[in-house]
């Protein structure tokens, strides 16, 4: 299904947003054109982004300045209500504003290129974020726009086969192995000081825990990777596994090393059921050469090469963080998310290409937004294990009704034993026997 675009001048930026709006419209890129005379003669669905209306029979959107521009300066922005929803860019046309130029400035993180304040780890921080200031972080905004620009191109030409591509619901799982146990695999001087440090706070039920952990009487707290195995064979589920496997240990950085032996097993039992990626280590932001040994490491303990990744505490910056990932390879990436409130960040609910605004060219690292991690609900939010249950049902439903990528990201002490994390295991099953009946589709 062919929609034709036209305008008087393709950028860099026009042909990526483009590609993004046309694949989520009718799967596959709008086709651009800068002759009016073929946009007039095209019998199709066809969308005029120019000055002026060129036919009676078309698709008219204003354009707003954005796309024409190859700089990165400060934009004005001011915010409206249409449809029910947020937009911004108004101009005039079919829509009350210029969607392609809106959703370029969100799906490219614009913001995140002007100076900002970084939160307590070094990240963009969110209250930064126009979708937090204007309160659409909790849904997938653009997403929920390009349903509209779906209806007005239907709309304007019934007979077309528009209503064809309708991409399906997916709804992916996803788990961050950065603490793979609490007590196992840890040696004896760690174990040990875990000990005073409980000894001398008077902690005597951990105690107790960590020597029946250590004598082999109880499972570790931290050990549900049985548990999840079991609840994805009965639900059919498909979950991507992100594993730190740093080149020392470090604040940020305390798994298992992946010299011992349970963690390489732990390793190569996942990657015979899962996709697995890296979760670089905190170390690694700050030190370019241990990225590409982590990966080399996973590699070599899984038997494949490491193609996806997730940052560890979401921990990047823009431009230099997605292009050290491309330096090494790496094809997709699931950090697109805060480490430090749920929602969505670019504002959609669908896989898309990253662009490098300061090269002002689309590269190949397909981006993964997630908009539900466990730590936000828990640690930031302060949410209960009841609350955190309806902020998956609501984010779910979000996704859902565009037909996007829910992408949810656990650890694996949450579904544990650890009394730290009592009830997130029960409402983490509940919802998974929730949301299997409503056939969504797996990754």
């Amino acid at each position: 299904m062919r929609i034709l675009f036209y305008t008087n001048n393709t950028t860099s930026r026009i042909r990526y947003i483009c590609n993004f709006i046309g694949k989520e419209l009718v799967g596959e890129p709008l086709s651009v054109t800068n002759d009016p005379d073929e946009l007039t003669k095209y019998n199709g669905p066809k969308i005029n982004y120019g000055s002026q209306r060129l036919t009676r029979e078309e698709c008219w959107l204003l354009p707003h300045s954005l796309l024409f521009e190859s700089t990165i300066q400060p934009q004005t922005i001011d915010c409206f209500e249409t449809n029910g929803y947020k937009a911004f860019f108004k101009t005039e046309g079919d829509l009350p504003f210029d969607i392609f130029a809106a959703s370029f400035f969100l799906l490219s993180r614009y913001e995140e290129y002007l100076p900002h304040t970084e939160d307590i780890y070094g990240r963009y921080a969110f209250e930064n974020s126009l979708a937090y200031k204007e309160d659409f972080l909790t849904i997938p905004l653009i997403s929920v726009w390009l349903h509209k620009l779906k209806d007005l191109v239907r709309e304007k030409f019934p007979d077309s086969p528009l209503t064809a591509h309708y991409p399906p619901f997916t709804f992916l799982p996803t788990y961050d192995i950065d603490m793979a146990w609490s007590y196992k695999h840890k040696g004896w001087w760690r174990n040990a000081g875990g000990l005073l440090r409980s000894f001398f706070k008077g902690e005597w039920s951990l105690i107790k825990e960590r020597v029946n952990v250590l004598r082999g009487k109880q499972r570790d707290p931290f050990d549900s990777f049985g548990w999840m195995n079991q609840l994805h064979e009965k639900y059919n589920l498909k979950p991507y596994y992100f594993f730190l496997v740093p080149e020392k240990r470090g604040k940020y950085d305390k798994n298992i090393p992946p010299t011992c032996k349970a963690m390489q097993a732990l390793i190569q039992d996942q990657v015979i059921r899962y996709p697995i990626g890296i979760h670089p280590s905190w170390a690694s932001g700050d030190d370019v050469s241990l990225l590409k040994k982590e990966m080399d490491t996973l590699s070599k303990l899984s038997g494949s090469p490491v193609v996806s990744s997730r940052q560890h505490y979401i921990r990047f910056t823009l431009p230099e963080g997605y292009r050290r990932l491309l330096g090494n390879g790496i094809q997709f990436d699931f950090s697109m998310g805060y480490g430090s409130i749920n929602g969505f960040r670019a504002s959609v609910a669908s896989p898309f290409y990253w662009y490098d605004l300061e090269k002002e060219e689309q590269t190949k690292l397909m981006l993964f937004p997630f908009c539900y991690m466990d730590a936000n609900s828990f640690y930031e939010q302060n949410f209960t294990a009841e609350q955190a249950l309806e902020e998956m049902r609501h984010y779910f439903n979000a996704v859902r009704s565009v037909n996007g990528y829910f992408i949810m990201i656990w650890h694996n002490p949450f579904l544990g034993t650890d009394k730290l994390y009592k009830g997130w295991r029960e409402v983490y099953e509940l919802f998974i026997s929730e949301t299997a009946t409503t056939g969504n589709q797996t990754f």
